[in-house]
């Protein structure tokens, strides 16, 4: 019986350009979406710095000039897109908020709520974590964003660093999350 080495070089290259695509049009969700907010208040990056600083990292991500135009085009079309925050209790009493964009709210707040019962969070209302959270305008990598800080940042465990780490990433992968940010360090 001959093995065809080919077929499973082929195969094997093949499943990591699936990953690596993936995890490209990931990324491109996250910055065309932010691009489409950032475009709703002023769509000339001329006279909107975030606009023009989200397009810069869009072409740094090797996004397609027409993906960014029609992203800034739909924020012109389309008024429904919206920030959203969803707040949740995680592992130890951690505060967890995660930001996101979306079209469709009410979706979205079901799909976060699924997601954090998922990963052993807790949902909690809107509002009731935020007092331990500031909002910051920072730069990170030349790019000046927006994002919640804790205010009284919390020690954890290794374990607890690691535990953490992975339920962020499973927010993080969801389409419509920009970021999500916790109160341990």
């Amino acid at each position: 019986m001959t093995v065809m080495s080919g077929h499973n070089k082929w195969s094997q290259i093949k499943h990591r350009k699936g990953a690596t695509d993936a995890k490209k049009s990931a990324v491109f969700t996250k910055i065309l979406g932010a691009i489409s907010i950032a475009a709703k208040a002023d769509p000339s990056p001329d006279s909107n710095p975030r606009l023009r600083t989200l397009i810069e990292k869009a072409k740094s991500e090797n996004v397609p000039n027409e993906n960014i135009a029609r992203s800034i085009s739909r924020a012109k079309e389309q008024k429904d897109l919206k920030e959203f925050v969803f707040e949740c209790i995680g592992p130890e009493g951690s505060a967890i908020v995660v930001e996101g964009i979306t079209d469709s709210s009410n979706r979205t707040l079901q799909e976060m709520r699924m997601l954090a019962e998922e990963v052993g969070c807790k949902p909690a209302d809107p509002g009731s974590l935020m007092w331990g959270f500031e909002l910051i305008d920072e730069v990170i990598d030349g790019i000046p964003t927006r994002h919640y800080r804790p205010k009284f940042p919390q020690p954890a465990s290794p374990d607890m660093k690691e535990k953490l780490a992975e339920i962020l990433g499973a927010f993080e992968e969801h389409g419509d999350v920009q970021r999500a940010a916790t109160n341990l360090q």
